[in-house]
């Protein structure tokens, strides 16, 4: 693998994060999400969000991309200051399956506790984020690297539509008090 670079993502970005979502959501949603959306829908859906989410300007949402010189190979996003109690949401991270176990989600996830904890005066220092309680690998890495189980909810269907889930799955919170303290790790190692 080439150098890793992480970056902004720019509107350009679109297609290649949107692709990436949809092939993470394939590997790991199955069981959550309907089969029919994950198999006909999801592309064309993330493809859609992704276009808008970067397209259009928001201060509060930001999104970094992981690459090499060949291609995408993460990403992560996140919003700004999102919940009174938790503070920011990290929406997502994603890593292509060839090149998970590297190192480039927990990369992705320290930069954007970076720059969460460099908003000024933050109202709140907090990351937390949602994973699927069928998700055990994605819960795993997330308390090594130091969140702490924090609720749990009922999933939303992706775009509203509810036939895009199967059955009533859930989501489990997981969260960091202090976004500025899982920043620091990498200087710390």
């Amino acid at each position: 693998m080439s150098a890793l670079r992480l970056r902004l993502a720019t509107a350009a970005d679109g297609d290649a994060i949107a692709h990436l979502h949809a092939d993470s959501w394939r590997r790991h949603y199955r069981g959550a999400y309907a089969d029919e959306f994950l198999d006909c829908d999801v592309v064309t859906d993330r493809l859609a969000a992704w276009r808008v989410r970067l397209g259009e300007a928001d201060p509060r949402r930001l999104t970094f991309l992981a690459e090499d010189r060949e291609r995408a190979l993460g990403f992560a996003s996140a919003y700004l200051d999102d919940d009174p109690a938790w503070g920011s949401l990290l929406d997502n991270v994603h890593v292509a399956a060839e090149h998970q176990r590297r190192g480039i989600g927990a990369r992705l996830l320290e930069r954007t506790a970076e720059a969460v904890a460099a908003q000024p005066v933050p109202a709140r220092r907090g990351l937390y984020v949602w994973v699927l309680e069928q998700n055990t690998g994605a819960q795993a890495f997330y308390r090594a690297l130091g969140a702490q189980p924090a609720g749990r909810e009922r999933v939303s269907p992706p775009g509203g539509v509810p036939g895009r889930l199967a059955g009533t799955p859930f989501k489990l919170r997981y969260a960091w008090a202090d976004a500025a303290r899982l920043s620091r790790r990498r200087s710390a190692s």
